[in-house]
């Protein structure tokens, strides 16, 4: 089963994906393929993996993505090799991707695996508080770029299996939670 989560930047999906990790038995992340540099405290592999824009686009000559795109000016992009192997271990993969990615791989995967789309929201005044707190020295022209998409991203959520507002990290997750036991015990589900 794979478990897509989106949201606007600063909705809190790479610490809503560790938590469910750290939580739930059988559950890995996928990292992402992209180009920006790692911010500070990430790890590469754990929730990204960090290549030049030129090694990203020799991946993308060489058909190494199921779907790729531009966001926030930075390649990120989901390895063909990289799902195959978590999907073939069985495990319950959890992916945080934009709902362009998001949009890419439901039509990609509908009929070759199980994927639930959970859509977090913030609103707008928190994600910019978030976003300012990010690093020591905010980037203006960075969050300016990433408040911009809200509305964009926000209009997709009619194609999300879930909605959840994300204002308490502890309830999210226990829901989150809910969601994974009741859609493994149910796998005869349609989509």
């Amino acid at each position: 089963m794979l478990i897509l989560l989106s949201g606007v930047s600063g909705a809190g999906k790479d610490t809503i994906k560790k938590e469910l990790i750290k939580r739930v038995e059988n559950v890995e992340s996928l990292p992402s393929y992209t180009d920006r540099k790692p911010r500070e405290g990430e790890v590469p592999g754990e929730v990204y993996n960090f290549v030049t824009t030129e090694e990203f686009e020799n991946m993308i000559k060489n058909d190494e993505f199921y779907e790729y795109n531009i966001h926030h000016e930075h390649y990120y992009g989901t390895s063909r090799k990289l799902m195959g192997e978590k999907i073939a271990s069985g495990k319950i993969i959890v992916k945080d991707m934009d709902v362009n990615g998001t949009e890419n791989l439901l039509r990609i995967l509908k009929n070759d695996t199980k994927v639930i789309t959970i859509f977090l929201r913030v609103p707008k005044e928190i994600l910019r508080k978030r976003l300012e707190s990010r690093t020591t020295n905010p980037d203006l022209k960075e969050i300016t770029l990433r408040l911009n998409r809200f509305d964009y991203e926000e209009s997709k959520i009619g194609m999300y299996d879930y909605v959840i507002k994300n204002n308490d990290l502890e309830k999210t997750v226990d829901i989150i939670m809910a969601i994974i036991r009741h859609e493994s015990q149910n796998k005869e589900s349609e989509f």
